[in-house]
C-alpha cells in the first residue's frame, strides 16, 4: 500500500511516517501544502492519500476539491482534529473516502486505510451521530422513510446483531472475530443488509441504524466506523 500525506504540521507528517513505515506501509511522499500535494498525487499516482482538513492557504477541503478535478481516483482520507459538522460534510461530499480523528488509536489506522483501500467507506465513530444528524431528512431511500420496526423486520436476528456492531464502529474483520464467524460470512450478511434496506453503502446502513438506536455496538471501536 502507497500513501501519501498532506498535513501543513511537520511533526505529525513525521510521526505518521514513522508509524504507517513501521507497518510496513510505504510513505512516496510527505508534504505540508494542498497545492504540493495534488503535484504529488499526479506525479506518483499513490494508492491512497492521508489529508489534513484545517491547513493555511488551500485547506484540505479545498486540495480534496482540486484532487477530484484533476483526475486523482485513489481514496482520500480525512485525518484530522475536527469535529465540525461542516467538515465532515464536505468532506463526505467532495468525494473523500472517509474521514478519521487525529486522536484515534495509532493501531487502527492500517486497517482503516486497508478498508478504504478496498472501497469501503471509513467514518470514525465518534463522527457517525454527526453524520446521522446531517443527513437526517435528506435520504431519500423508501427503507428510511419506514418506522423502526418495518425497516428492520426482514433482516434476520444474525444481520440485526451484524448491522449493531457496524453501526458501533467496527470492521468486518473486527466483526468476525467477535462473532467467532469469518470474514467471507460477515461480508455476505452486509450485502443481505444492504439489500433488505435497500441502501447502497455501509455509510447509509450505519446512519438508518444509529438513527433507530443500533448504535451502540459493545467491543473496542477499531477507528473503522462505517467502513
Amino acid at each position: 500500500m502507497r500513501v501519501l500525506l498532506i498535513d501543513d504540521h511537520a511533526l505529525v507528517r513525521k510521526g505518521m511516517e514513522e508509524l504507517l513505515t513501521s507497518r510496513g506501509v510505504e510513505v512516496v511522499a510527505s508534504v505540508g501544502t494542498g497545492a504540493e500535494g495534488v503535484r504529488q498525487a499526479l506525479a506518483l499516482a499513490p494508492d491512497i492519500t492521508l489529508l489534513d482538513v484545517k491547513m493555511p492557504g488551500m485547506n484540505g477541503i479545498e486540495t480534496l476539491n482540486q484532487l477530484r478535478e484533476n483526475g486523482v481516483k485513489c481514496p482520500v482520507l480525512m485525518l484530522t482534529m475536527s469535529r465540525e459538522d461542516t467538515d465532515l460534510q464536505a468532506a463526505l461530499q467532495g468525494g473523500a473516502q472517509g474521514y478519521l480523528l487525529k486522536d484515534m488509536d495509532p493501531e487502527d489506522l492500517v486497517p482503516a486505510l486497508e478498508a478504504a483501500v478496498r472501497g469501503d467507506n471509513v467514518v470514525a465513530k465518534e463522527m457517525v451521530g454527526t453524520l446521522a444528524r446531517l443527513v437526517k431528512g435528506q435520504t431519500t431511500e423508501p427503507a428510511a422513510e419506514r418506522p423502526a420496526a418495518g425497516l428492520f423486520s426482514e433482516l434476520t436476528p444474525r444481520e440485526q446483531e451484524i448491522l449493531t456492531h457496524v453501526a458501533g464502529g467496527q470492521s468486518n474483520k473486527m466483526i468476525a472475530r467477535v462473532l467467532n464467524i469469518t470474514d467471507g460470512t460477515v461480508k455476505l450478511h452486509v450485502k443481505s443488509i444492504l439489500r433488505k434496506l435497500g441502501v447502497h453503502s455501509r455509510v447509509e446502513a450505519a446512519v438508518l441504524a444509529v438513527e433507530h438506536g443500533l448504535g451502540r455496538a459493545p467491543g473496542k471501536n477499531n477507528g473503522d466506523g462505517v467502513s
